[in-house]
């Protein structure tokens, strides 16, 4: 009789462990909102069945309506894996316990994109200093907040470079996806927007005939290629099978080379977060310039806040 009760609790606690290491296993990789929900599935999809197959994991795709909606997502723990901009996913690894372990490299072995102004190819606005110049007259599609193509970026190079701020600057000024502001643009509902070099690619496949009503009258500095990140209290083994997996993906398999150029990616790199350096160095730069232009502010405050700024820049080099 004690024999059996032993082997019963015995073979109930091993079910036990089986579960709970099952449960371990479920990983939300989380995807920002670039562009619609159907499209990004459409892409992505292809490659998390890949990765259930390959690592044993059970992935399941996490949309959320903006970027805050995955970094807080992994903040709490309901994502655990997940493609960011540089932006959110350095709000990923300061806020959220992430760390980038890969980047994307584009389909033609180049390792970073672009920010871009876009306009309508018949509107009057033909460079930058026509925006800037006019912008009461016009309505302003800027990006997610925590995007780095979409906002920090062109935040700084064309607004705080110039002592602008873009909420005040425009007749109208809304936020919205990549896709949202090109077509906006296409469509002549706004009369300038924030997009990038990828979603310009994207765009010329699923809507050519939009894509030609488009015009870029602005280009950004390189910007580092998207990063990669995972939490970094996954179980150990975990990591490895999630880091194996994008490390050798689309290496020499053709239908994984097919579906990663259908997001115009080749493959993956390693990475790390040193990656994000530049951005942070962008994010404090803007902070600088805005504390610069900031009239309620004296002297001695201004002193203290660059400051405080400055070290932190130092910090990073």
């Amino acid at each position: 009789m004690i024999k059996k009760l032993l082997t019963h609790a015995v073979a109930t606690l091993t079910l036990g462990l089986a579960c709970a290491g099952a449960h371990a296993q479920e990983i939300n990789f989380g995807i920002i909102a670039t562009e619609s929900t159907q499209n990004l599935k459409q892409n992505w999809q292809p490659l998390i069945d890949e990765m259930n197959r390959q690592t044993g994991l059970k992935v399941t795709a996490f949309f959320a309506p903006d970027y805050a909606g995955i970094i807080e997502g992994m903040r709490f723990n309901k994502v655990q894996l997940g493609w960011f901009g540089n932006k959110s996913g350095m709000e990923a690894v300061d806020r959220s316990n992430g760390e980038v372990f890969s980047k994307v490299v584009n389909v033609d072995g180049t390792e970073g994109y672009y920010s871009h102004l876009i306009v309508h190819r018949e509107s009057p606005i033909h460079t930058l200093d026509d925006v800037l110049k006019n912008g009461k007259s016009l309505s302003f599609g800027n990006g997610d907040p925590n995007s780095t193509s979409g906002f920090l970026v062109p935040g700084y190079y064309v607004f705080a470079k110039n002592n602008i701020d873009a909420k005040t600057h425009f007749k109208v000024m809304r936020a919205a996806n990549h896709e949202t502001n090109a077509l906006a643009v296409a469509n002549k509902q706004v009369d300038v927007a924030t997009n990038n070099s990828e979603n310009m690619a994207k765009l010329e496949t699923r809507f050519p005939e939009k894509f030609k009503d488009i015009r870029i009258i602005w280009t950004s500095p390189l910007i580092p290629s998207d990063p990669i990140v995972m939490r970094k209290d996954l179980p150990e083994a975990t990591k490895t099978k999630i880091r194996n997996f994008f490390l050798n993906y689309a290496k020499t398999n053709a239908r994984e080379k097919e579906i990663m150029a259908k997001m115009n990616w080749s493959e993956f790199k390693e990475s790390s977060n040193a990656q994000l350096t530049p951005i942070r160095q962008l994010e404090l730069f803007s902070k600088r310039n805005k504390i610069e232009s900031d009239a309620a502010l004296n002297d001695t405050d201004k002193k203290a806040r660059f400051a405080e700024i400055d070290k932190k820049l130092a910090e990073l080099k």
